[in-house]
């Protein structure tokens, strides 16, 4: 069991990176969130689950525990495979899809590519008492001034994203994100830097 990987990072694929540790090159599928922040030539640290299968052997890597936890909980569930548990958490932040699965948010779940409304309540009916409620904190309004810029910079940015044809629950992730990091951040600052993510 590979639990833990610290290298260097050689290559970035699409929806993978190279991890060089011990002149050996592991190829890790990501969630587009930890592959964001990862840097050629710069070091890495992943948590990891190996999964084996008939067909091949495969290693997934996250940015923090809070991610491989979650990734762990929707494999087991029936029904949901290592690339469909890696497309959700890819879709979104961890602390958005916690929240989403402890809130029933059907909607939301079923926005993901791949997840069809069967699925999505089959993940809600299974996870919903057994999401860890700290993984959904972060998702929660910080009130007052992010509040306000959420109903009004994010609501249009989000919006216009839409309108563009991107995936609601990656759209939302994504101002979400912005404006954590943010607040003050107006709309058209917002679609730009949302796109930016977003293509």
């Amino acid at each position: 069991m590979i639990a833990y990987l610290s290298g260097v990072v050689r290559e970035i694929r699409e929806g993978s990176a190279v991890v060089v540790a011990g002149g050996v090159g592991y190829e890790v599928q990501c969630p587009v969130g930890t592959l964001g922040r990862l840097t050629v030539g710069e070091p890495a640290e992943l948590n990891t689950r190996f999964v084996v299968r008939e067909d091949a052997q495969l290693l997934f890597g996250f940015q923090d525990a809070d991610s491989l936890r979650l990734f762990d909980l929707l494999t087991g569930v029936s029904g949901v495979g290592p690339k469909l548990g890696l497309a959700l958490l890819s879709a979104m932040p961890v602390s958005a899809l916690a929240q989403g699965l402890l809130g029933g948010d059907v909607k939301l779940l079923s926005s993901v590519s791949g997840v069809g409304k069967k699925t999505a309540e089959r993940l809600v009916l299974e996870l919903q008492n057994k999401v860890p409620e700290h993984l959904a904190a972060a998702a929660a309004p910080a009130g007052g001034r992010a509040a306000r810029m959420v109903s009004t910079a994010g609501r249009d940015a989000i919006d216009a994203l839409l309108a563009l044809g991107f995936r609601e629950a990656q759209v939302r992730a994504a101002v979400a994100e912005l404006l954590a990091a943010e607040p003050d951040l107006n709309a058209d600052t917002l679609i730009r830097k949302g796109l930016g993510r977003l293509r």
